[in-house]
């Protein structure tokens, strides 16, 4: 029977106690990879439809760790909205290698999940493999209607106590100095990335994909006819598509090193 998720602290480099859900595969044991979940804005590890990503990775082999970003659910702090939550991926990370040592950690984000794993994955961080779903390239968006209503939210008094009130997502700085866009720092990725996009996306278009998939040197793009935005977007068929990939991306060091030492 397989147990429902442990809740579990984590506490950032910079102070923030964020809480996170952990689902561990049957034993704790298996040689699959961990999963390091992000939700997307207004989001939480809690909600059902990320709930549902959760088992849909563990059941494809592994563990899964999803995060609640700093001002979102239950953790403490503030959101920026993908600049200083950096930081919550390299707890999540750390926490993730530790309950599971010298096993590949493979991060998956969502739309602003998406842009914080790029983000982290570009500025240093240490991944074995990225999967960013419905993720922008740049910032400040507002080519599209959700866009503008989303700005409207998160840049207005009244708009940020909606946010508050009804999502529980509480809103601090982080754009005071422009922060290194996804696209600006995609170049310096080393893991896999798989970057996936819907062409139903409302919030953001096709162009974002592909410029960071021109960005990224190490960057394969599955455009998805029909789909539409980050964690309600996402079927059965893609979820499983998703941890083949990443079980073949964090496995295909081991297997190249092998056919060499066979050559």
């Amino acid at each position: 029977m397989i147990e429902g998720p442990e809740p579990v602290r984590l506490r950032t480099a910079d102070g923030i106690v964020l809480a996170a859900d952990y689902y561990a595969d049957v034993s704790d044991t298996s040689s699959g990879p961990s999963y390091l979940l992000g939700h997307g804005f207004t989001g939480s590890s809690r909600q059902p439809r990320v709930v549902r990503i959760a088992e849909a990775l563990r059941a494809g082999g592994g563990s899964v760790l999803a995060l609640n970003f700093r001002g979102h659910g239950a953790s403490g702090g503030r959101s920026t909205i993908g600049v200083d939550e950096i930081a919550d991926v390299a707890a999540g990370l750390d926490w993730l290698r530790e309950r599971r040592p010298r096993l590949p950690v493979v991060t998956v984000g969502f739309s602003m999940g998406a842009s914080i794993m790029i983000r982290y994955a570009g500025l240093g961080g240490t991944p074995d493999a990225v999967v960013a779903v419905s993720g922008p390239g740049r910032w400040f968006e507002r080519g599209t209607e959700a866009m503008r209503r989303l700005h409207l939210g998160v840049e207005t008094r009244i708009g940020r106590l909606v946010l508050h009130r009804v999502h529980r997502t509480r809103i601090g700085g982080g754009w005071d100095v422009l922060p290194a866009s996804p696209v600006e720092v995609a170049s310096s990725i080393t893991a896999p990335l798989l970057l996936v996009h819907g062409d139903a996306d409302p919030y953001f278009g096709l162009e974002h994909p592909r410029m960071l998939a021109a960005a990224a040197p190490h960057a394969e793009l599955w455009i998805e006819a029909g789909l539409g935005h980050a964690e309600t977007a996402m079927t059965d068929d893609l979820l499983e598509r998703i941890a083949g990939w990443a079980r073949r991306a964090v496995e295909a060091p081991d297997a190249e090193a092998s056919a060499t030492m066979n050559r």
